[in-house]
Formats: structure tokens, sequence, C-alpha cells
């Protein structure tokens, strides 16, 4: 037997440490050669980490949540054949614990206990006993006070024993009822009893990456949120009407493959949205290809899937690849590639979304374009009130390198295209 050591390999996207979001085995288990032994998370996804050899596992290169650089001590194995681990080299933290021997235990002389001692000047504490129901029509003996505060506490003095003189109850006597709530003397409400829990919940995983992710972008850009109101009845009627009328090869529409392709038309005019700015450098990079980051809540967190080429997708196609990722990211298949790349994102709470919210840029992008809900309001038509779809859209700009004028005319182009979705297909 020998002991064989398992560095963390190269997970690609040309990072130098990932974080260790998962243990899929602990020491004394045994493992086999290409069963899953951890997961890790980078920058965009979740790796899981095989094990390269067969054996038993000695020792664990860090618990839940350490960064673990390229190349460090992963894993620890006790392996058959050759190893690759020196005798004397230490074993990581998380190792196996080794046996401890149990030491004789000498038999000890019997000793008759000791009665307990009192301080004389300091009597036992003892609880009053519970008391029965006074008989009806007995009125319990209280001051104005104390009755106050029993009736405010929802408390029945009838169930509360006295021992002020006479039996009457006196404030102590609430105070003890209070403290013990489950006692037939005490009868304070359920639930309502103060709750001092405190629960710790390490920030790690995909968790850690959002909190980095949203640091960063609220530390460094400054942002510019622009509201505007747009009626998406039109819009609304023709995708009921294409859902209603589609082939069975096609995907079933929602809203944001018509607001991807409006976004692909208004970034014509306004390149400079569509664009990563690299602060560090000094250099904004404006992208010809338009790949939309779709932020999207799955079970473990705010992943955002990317649609590449958006420019080169039509209205079906958006549609398909947007229901594909969506479904990739909430059961967590997602590849890094799906998961990166994004020129700009949209953002949306669907249903939740609310009349306005001030969405973070996705760093280093320039834009987001935040998707609120829709709700049926009348509208003045100059003549009359009639009901309207409307929705607001709330988008955020990086006011560095974006001017207001500029991020609104984009916005505006966009308003315009939803309101009159023909000029989708007009326009190509």
């Amino acid at each position: 037997m020998a002991e064989f050591r398992i560095r963390m390999p190269d997970v690609g996207e040309g990072i130098a440490e990932a974080e260790l979001v998962e243990w899929h085995v602990a020491p004394g288990d045994m493992v086999r050669e290409d069963q899953i032994i951890a997961a890790v998370m980078t920058d965009k996804a979740t790796v899981e980490i095989p094990s390269t050899r067969s054996g038993k596992v000695l020792a664990l290169g860090g618990e839940v949540g350490k960064t673990i650089a390229i190349g460090s001590e992963l894993i620890r194995l006790d392996v058959d054949g050759e190893g690759n681990i020196g005798a004397d080299e230490p074993a990581p933290p998380h190792a196996a614990p080794a046996p401890v021997p149990e030491a004789p235990v000498a038999a000890a002389p019997a000793r008759t206990p000791e009665p307990p001692r009192i301080s004389p000047s300091v009597a036992p504490a003892v609880s009053p006993a519970p008391v029965a129901p006074r008989p009806e029509g007995e009125k319990p003996i209280a001051s104005p006070a104390v009755r106050d505060r029993a009736r405010k506490a929802g408390i029945d003095l009838r169930r509360i024993a006295g021992t002020g003189p006479a039996g009457r109850i006196t404030h102590e006597d609430l105070d003890r009822a209070f403290a013990s709530p489950g006692t037939p003397g005490g009868a304070s409400r359920p639930g309502l009893a103060p709750d001092t829990s405190i629960k710790e919940i390490k920030v790690m995983g995909l968790r850690r990456r959002i909190a980095d992710k949203m640091t960063i972008s609220r530390s460094r850009i400054p942002h510019i949120t622009y509201v505007e109101e747009v009626d998406v009845t039109n819009v609304e009627s023709l995708r009921a009407k294409l859902n209603a009328d589609r082939r069975e090869d096609r995907p079933k529409l929602t809203f944001l493959p018509f607001l991807i392709r409006a976004m692909v038309i208004a970034l014509r005019d306004e390149p400079g949205i569509n664009a990563l700015y690299d602060d560090e450098a000094g250099v904004v990079r404006q992208y010809g290809g338009v790949h939309v980051g779709i932020a999207a809540q799955t079970p473990t967190g705010l992943v955002v899937p990317v649609v590449k080429h958006a420019e080169a997708r039509d209205l079906w196609d958006c549609g398909a690849e947007v229901n594909r990722l969506a479904a990739a990211a909430k059961n967590g298949a997602a590849t890094r590639d799906e998961l990166t790349g994004s020129t700009i994102t949209i953002t949306s709470l669907g249903p939740l979304g609310g009349l306005s919210h001030t969405p973070i840029i996705n760093h280093p992008e320039v834009a987001i374009v935040g998707v609120n809900k829709m709700q049926m309001r009348p509208m003045w038509d100059g003549e009359k009130f009639v009901p309207r779809m409307m929705m607001n859209m709330s988008s955020s700009f990086d006011h560095r390198v974006i001017d207001g004028w500029n991020a609104a005319v984009f916005i505006q182009r966009i308003k315009a295209l939803l309101e009159e979705p023909a000029l989708l297909f007009m326009e190509g």
C-alpha cells in the first residue's frame, strides 16, 4: 500500500484557483477511479472533479468554502501499487483521525456522596406549585397595574398562583408565568415569545461569486438608470397569435425573443452599448455580434446563460435558444461556454417584476435592460380611457462610457419597435 496525492486540476477558463463547494467523499471512504470526489466553483460554473486512482481516502485538501490553487493537493489516497508521496510528508488538515488506544482505567475507591451545601445567606429558588383554576365566580386579588399587564399579555389571572398577602397576585408572579409559558401557572399566548436564535450561513459557492460580482459592479460602475413605460398590447397580441398558429417544430414564444430582436435592431444605431469596458486598460471593446445574457434564477442562485449571435437569429430561433438555455440553467446542466461571453444582459422577474427597479450591470458590460411586470391599465387615447397592456422597462448604463442621451435613444428605439411589432420583421 502507498499514499497517492491527487492535485487540483486545471479546469479551464485560464483561472489560477477555484472554490471548493462540495465533497462527495470523506476520510475512510473507498473510491474508484473516475468516481466524482469533489465539486469546485469557477467564475461561471460548477465543475465536478473525478478521482484518477482507486483507493481509500486518507485526507481532504480543505473544507468546503476554501479556495484551492490549481496544482495544490486536493485529496490523498491509500492505494495499491506505487504512490507519489514520501512517507515523511505531512497530511493535509482534514485527515482521517488515527485511532487512539484506550488506556487502562484504575478502579477508584468508593466514596460516600456528600449532601449539597447551602449557603446560609442564599436560599434555593423554589418554583411555585401550579394551581388549579379558581372556583367559578371567585375573583383573583391583584392591583390594577397587574390586571392591566395580564390583560395585555392575554393571561388568565385565575390560573396564577398569588404569593402576596391573602393570595394577592404580584408582578413577580406574572414574571414567573412569562418565564414558564408551558406550566399551568403560565398562560402567555403561543407565538409571542421572543426568538433569540441566530443562524450563521456561510457565503460560498455560487452565492459568493454573485456577491463578488455585484460588489465589483457597484463599486466600479457609476450607474445611470432610465425607466420608460411601454405599451405591449400589440406585441402580446401578436405573440398569442403566433403561438396559436405555430408549427409543431417551433417553440412556444415568450416575450423575451421579441425584446431580443428589438435590442438587436436598436443596437445598430447605438453600437457603443453592445460593448465591454476594460476599465483597468482604459479600453472599450465594441462587439459586432450581439450576445445577450439572460439573468435566470435557479435553485442555487442567479446565473446568466447567453444567447450567442442574436443578430443572426430570427424570432423562432431566438425563442428556441432562450427556452433551451433556461432549461439547462434550471437543471444545472449549463456549460461554461453557455454561461460566458455576454455583451449585454436582460434581467426580468416576470410577474414579480414590480413597477420599477434599479438593475445592476453585469460587469464588464456597459448596459443591462430590465423588464418589469405587465399589467392592464387605463390609458388616455386623446378622447377616452382605453384598456392597454403596459409594462415598464428599467435599464441601467455605465455612465463613464454611455451618456444619458444615448441611453434614452436606445430605449426609445426599443419602445417604438415593441409598440409596433411589425417593424421587427421589416427590419430583418
